[in-house]
């Protein structure tokens, strides 16, 4: 009877269906302590800026005592957190609160644009173009009104609260929780009253994070944000809506070329706009990535250009400086968008947004509910990072300069150079900067979205797809699930990333199977324990997806485990033994090689390089977590220095005088010591399987990097650049049909694939009446460069 109460009591708890009722019925007999994502002792503190570009920042807007300040739900409103108290108010609750929240008032920032000298000084060079001695100035103005009214707005109180009413219902409908860390946001307050504008720099997952951040942190008391939206993303009419929220749009003659009158004057009106938001102290909101349902995850045209502006007015002395707050938001599955929407190429409608908001009021959001975790980084001050901000190179070479003739088999070293890729186009505010001003730019966007990434927590649902996607591919039963998971979540607290979930275990694991319950499937087996298998078939594309979230936290082991894979690909045979491959003596300067020809193969969006770290030194970096994770040990040969010997290494006076960061292959270590310097694999009983799973998490995109290799004696060319895509996406989707493959059959794969092969010089962009097309380069015609292109990318591959 107890036992049967019990059952009862977790099932009202949980709130899930009979299907989970069903599936939890037998239990198991085990008690299990709870999982610990504080590891017994700490949650890490992640988010901190870099120390090489902002060290004042990095000392003074930290606070060890902000690890302790614990967790606060943002949408958890009770009678408590109003004036009033009562049988009434508990039932009103939510209106009373966001009648409660202050909105401060700006009538007359309209006019104080229009007045500032930037607008004056574009309408008097505009003036002598009109036509008619009269009227000209007043049409100039007329036209600079039109362009601040496409732009922004004065936030209507009225809809301000209404919109927090209906967000704090709607939100308790969808999520469980969506939680903020007090620590996080006790310092983004503190930034915040010290007088200067916060801009804050978001990852961008769904389109609801337009109106979530707003209102959560608007609640925490940060303020009204004015976000920085996409003008395609939205139809005229949920523009003229989001404008009386707080939205900013650029206009499109911003975009029009430096040298028209249109342009100057819209980006004049866009400038002075935006120096007396940040004087107001307003925040604003800028996301870096392209918005969902983009061709790929890149670094944002419009945020660059909205970034670009901020730096303009820090460097012409409107605003003293700025404090740049990196934001990330994490689901446990990110809310769908209407399928028109996204797959259409028409902008969001308003009626389309209100049908998808009853459907997640009424549908199947209702039964799927999840959590949300915001992630407020350190911020950092941008005057100080536009001063001590640098690149470690001075030149850059493009991808087919660096990897080509190494692909070709003309060449064998690697340059010492950094490779250029720059996926995101600039737009027309970045273009009307100096050209070191565009660097810093792009530099800055790079940095902040690195450590935007960086603060993200994971969530258990990417740690279940992880699990089941590329370790437990073929089924695991759940009393060993349990363990797997647990021990995928201490390595990655062990690794400076947060978690988004705490609790017990086997409660865990029972809501992440639930919300994954359409790509798994459940056999019962004796003794009443569960069989889980992910469920083969195109689901297996969203479990690919969900698990690209735990990769940032293994990207070193994952490319140092490749780039082993590379280097004993002419050795051994991939599927031989574990103890013959630690046979096998492997020298620093061909690890580091293999390290090297696989970032450049990799894309730069996916790396998230700073640009204050070269590639060499993340060499290095690769190379060190691979000997603490254990996978390599030191090798001494006969003759050679011990490894351990510290007393008789000797620095070069260059080297003592190098400023730090500036290390390059040639003069940051004796390269005759580097080469003599050798590793082994470790033979411990649980590396092989570590060295698998590391291998596995880059085999999406490698695996449809090699298939693309493999359509290019297959495509039908010249084709534009859209349709050459959607040729590579079908046969890598009927490729999947073939072998289970579907994780490379992921459009965004099939893009960057298209986009690394321009970049190598594989494919080459010919002008035509209709537009760029894409064809064979000459030196990949034939078949012979076709398949060694293949075997280099194959080469990086583990089964």
């Amino acid at each position: 009877m107890l036992g049967a109460r019990l059952q009862t009591q977790q099932r009202e708890r949980s709130g899930l269906g009979g299907w989970e009722a069903h599936l939890w019925s037998s239990g198991f007999g085990m008690k299990l302590e709870a999982v610990t994502p504080f590891l017994g002792k700490y949650r890490p503190f992640v988010g901190r800026c870099c120390q090489t570009c902002t060290p004042k920042s990095w000392e003074s807007l930290f606070h060890r005592s902000v690890t302790d300040l614990g967790f606060c739900n943002a949408i958890l409103v009770k009678e408590e957190d109003t004036r009033f108290r009562g049988w009434l108010v508990r039932r009103l609750c939510y209106f009373l609160w966001s009648l409660e929240q202050h909105i401060p008032p700006c009538p007359d920032a309209p006019q104080k644009v229009l007045e500032s000298a930037g607008v004056q000084s574009a309408l008097a060079r505009r003036a002598p173009e009109e036509a008619g001695p009269g009227p000209g100035p007043r049409a100039a103005e007329e036209e600079a009104r039109r362009i601040l009214g496409h732009l922004q707005a004065p936030p209507r109180p009225f809809l301000l609260r209404l919109l927090g009413w209906a967000l704090l219902r709607l939100l308790n409908r969808r999520f469980l929780s969506v939680q903020l860390h007090r620590g996080q946001l006790k310092v983004a307050r503190r930034a915040a009253q010290a007088g200067l504008p916060l801009v804050l720099l978001s990852t961008h997952k769904s389109f609801l994070d337009g109106l979530l951040l707003p209102f959560v942190l608007r609640s925490q008391g940060l303020g009204v944000l004015r976000v920085a939206w996409d003008t395609h993303a939205c139809s005229p009419a949920l523009r003229a809506l989001l404008r009386r929220l707080g939205g900013l749009f650029l206009p499109p003659e911003a975009a029009f070329s430096p040298d028209s009158a249109e342009g100057a004057l819209a980006r004049a009106v866009v400038q002075a706009a935006l120096e007396q938001l940040l004087a107001s102290g307003q925040p604003l909101l800028v996301f870096l990535e392209e918005p969902p349902g983009a061709q790929a995850w890149r670094l944002s045209a419009l945020g660059q250009a909205w970034l670009g502006l901020v730096v303009r007015a820090v460097q012409a002395g409107s605003v003293p400086d700025a404090m740049l707050v990196p934001v990330a938001v994490t689901y446990d599955l990110v809310p769908d968008m209407p399928r028109d929407a996204r797959h259409a190429a028409a902008p969001l409608g308003l009626w389309t947004g209100a049908l998808a908001v009853l459907r997640g009021l009424c549908g199947r959001w209702g039964c799927r509910r999840v959590c949300v975790r915001v992630h407020l980084a350190q911020p950092f001050s941008l005057q100080e990072y536009a001063t001590n901000a640098r690149c470690c190179w001075g030149g850059r070479q493009s991808l087919e300069q660096l990897l080509q003739p190494i692909v070709l088999g003309q060449r064998t070293t690697v340059p010492d150079t950094e490779k250029e890729q720059e996926w995101a186009p600039a737009a027309g505010p970045l273009l009307a900067l100096e050209e070191e001003a565009q660097l810093l730019v792009r530099g800055l966007g790079r940095h902040a979205l690195s450590a935007s990434v960086a603060s993200a927590a994971v969530m258990s649902t990417a740690i279940m797809a992880t699990l089941l996607l590329f370790k437990l591919r073929k089924g695991v039963l759940l009393s060993q699930l349990l363990g797997e998971f647990s021990w995928l979540t201490e390595e990655t607290l062990l690794r400076g990333f947060d978690v988004g979930f705490s609790g017990q275990l086997r409660h865990l694991v029972r809501h992440t199977l639930g919300l994954l319950r359409a790509h798994v499937v459940l056999l019962h087996v004796h003794r009443g324990d569960l069989l889980v298998v992910p469920r083969p078939g195109p689901g297996l594309t969203d479990l690919a997806r969900l698990s690209a979230e735990l990769l940032p936290v293994f990207l070193s082991e994952a490319v140092g485990a490749c780039a082993v894979r590379g280097l004993l690909a002419g050795r051994v045979a991939p599927e031989g033994p574990w103890e013959l491959q630690g046979l096998e003596l492997l020298s620093q300067s061909e690890l580091h090689r293999h390290i090297l020809l696989l970032l450049h193969l990799l894309p730069q969006d996916l790396l998230l390089l700073q640009p204050c770290q070269s590639s060499y030194c993340y060499c290095q970096e690769v190379l060190d977590r691979l000997i603490q994770c254990g996978l390599l040990v030191a090798e001494e040969t006969p003759g050679s220095r011990p490894a351990c010997d510290a007393g008789r290494q000797r620095l070069s006076t260059r080297l003592l005088w190098k400023p730090s960061g500036d290390f390059t292959d040639s003069d940051s270590d004796d390269l005759e010591e580097a080469a003599g310097r050798f590793f082994r694999l470790s033979q411990q009983s649980r590396c092989p399987d570590f060295f698998l799973f590391l291998c596995r998490l880059l085999s999406p995109l490698l695996r449809a990097f090699a298939q693309a290799a493999a359509f290019l004696r297959r495509g039908r060319l010249p084709d534009t650049e859209r349709g050459f895509t959607e040729q590579l996406l079908q046969f890598l989707r009927a490729g999947a049909q073939e072998d289970g493959s579907f994780e490379c059959a992921d459009p965004h794969l099939a893009v960057r694939a298209v986009w690394t092969f321009r970049d190598l010089g594989v494919l080459r962009q010919t002008p035509s009446p209709t537009g760029p097309l894409f064809d064979l380069a000459p030196a990949f015609a034939s078949r012979d460069n076709q398949e060694k292109l293949e075997c280099f990318i194959r080469q990086f591959l583990c089964c």
